[in-house]
């Protein structure tokens, strides 16, 4: 686990945000969040701290972009994601579980 995010992260395709909020369902507001991490088109891994249904069901429209918690993140999805996008609240504990 730990040397699959080393790859992402020297390969520059590990993206960390603050947060994503939001405050109802909007496919579109994901698309955009994309759009400004230049993570569109491609296939995308956003790992939550925390079940977010908001969050979950507007990336579950969008084809290449999978949503995951800390506790159910594996090898391949890591791998398998172009861009690996997670929550600050999320790092912390994949350094509680993985460090």
């Amino acid at each position: 686990m730990k040397s699959a995010m080393s790859v992402k992260v020297a390969d520059n395709n590990m993206i960390v945000l603050d947060s994503i909020k939001m405050e109802e369902f909007k496919t579109k507001t994901v698309v955009n969040m994309l759009k400004s991490i230049e993570a569109e088109g491609k296939k995308a891994l956003i790992v939550l701290s925390e079940n977010d249904s908001f969050v979950i069901k507007s990336a579950a429209n969008i084809p290449g972009v999978k949503t995951a918690l800390v506790n159910t993140i594996n090898v391949y999805d890591i791998l398998n994601a172009e861009k690996f996008i997670v929550v600050k609240d999320a790092v912390a504990k994949i350094e509680e579980v993985y460090a």
